[in-house]
């Protein structure tokens, strides 16, 4: 008769070899190369002023939620073992019993939590929302199905930009509007949308904030990390909302100002208004037009 191979042995395997994945994808989530995981940047190059705070809040918070999983199932795998039935055991346990100090623990203990993580959160948030110091720079950015506008209101200039499916391919990164920023100077965004909701987001700055019509929402960064960045639309906003999309680069001050210069010699200069639709035909002004008649935008 064929001996059969004992499963132990194999599962035992299994297990150490599950066990080993998890310590090696630790430990490369520990190494030089990536040093934030999936998050932009690294705690000596921060992108913007913010990053950093914002990790923080995210990594904290990802801890204390880790730390209460393994309280919890720790807690749910002793209670499996220990109150397991008994194979001599016939009797159903006790249906109801009250246990009045663990009961009170389990009220208060959960608002604790909540609280300091509530606490930090609102400390941060209001960081981040700060816009009390003078900024050094001031852009308006306009949402618009399907694209952007770009305000640099200090400088009196304007670029906009075309939807992506009116430069022939859909979501052509290459043909979106790009915003210049420049280096390690306090940046103050004037987000408004023409037609629907929006979102400005640039995912490196790890911070979005949404563009609503009739409502002017503001924030202020400072980009420390001079480079190229991809912005995109956060909120569905129709049927090409994946193709509104634009760029951004954070570039130095003399960089920037020769890209001023381009934008004025183009003959963009002014304002453009919210008064347009998406048609975003700049020849037709209304109440409040901008100084941009006469010269014609992108859809």
């Amino acid at each position: 008769m064929r001996s059969q191979t004992p499963r132990r042995p194999r599962r035992t395997r299994l297990a150490v070899a599950g066990l080993a994945t998890v310590v090696a994808l630790a430990l490369a989530g520990c190494s030089p190369d990536v040093q934030r995981g999936w998050l932009p940047g690294d705690s000596e190059n921060e992108i913007t002023n913010q990053t950093g705070r914002i990790t923080n809040l995210w990594v904290g918070s990802w801890v204390a939620a880790l730390l209460v999983g393994i309280l919890v199932w720790g807690l749910i795998i002793w209670c499996v073992a220990v109150y397991r039935k008994r194979k001599d055991d016939d009797q159903l346990p006790v249906q109801l019993r009250y246990h009045v100090p663990l009961e009170i623990m389990y009220v208060i203990l959960p608002i604790i939590m909540v609280g300091v993580l509530f606490y930090y959160t609102a400390r941060d948030m209001t960081a981040i929302q700060d816009h009390t110091e003078e900024p050094e720079l001031t852009v308006q950015v306009i949402g618009k199905q399907w694209s952007w506008d770009f305000n640099y209101v200090d400088d009196d200039v304007y670029d906009t930009g075309q939807h992506a499916q009116a430069v022939g391919e859909t979501g052509v990164l290459a043909e979106q509007p790009t915003l210049y920023l420049p280096v390690n100077e306090r940046v103050e965004f004037r987000l408004d949308a023409r037609d629907v909701i929006h979102s400005f987001w640039v995912p490196a700055f790890l911070y979005k904030q949404d563009m609503i019509p009739g409502r002017t929402n503001t924030f202020q960064v400072i980009p420390q990390v001079e480079g190229e960045y991809v912005g995109k639309c956060a909120e569905l906003c129709g049927e090409e909302h994946s193709s509104m999309l634009f760029n951004v680069k954070v570039v130095s001050r003399e960089e920037y100002d020769a890209h001023i210069e381009e934008l004025r010699d183009a003959g963009q200069e002014g304002q453009l208004g919210l008064e347009y639709n998406r048609l975003q035909d700049v020849r037709v002004t209304g109440e409040g037009g901008s100084d941009a008649e006469g010269e014609e935008g992108g859809n």
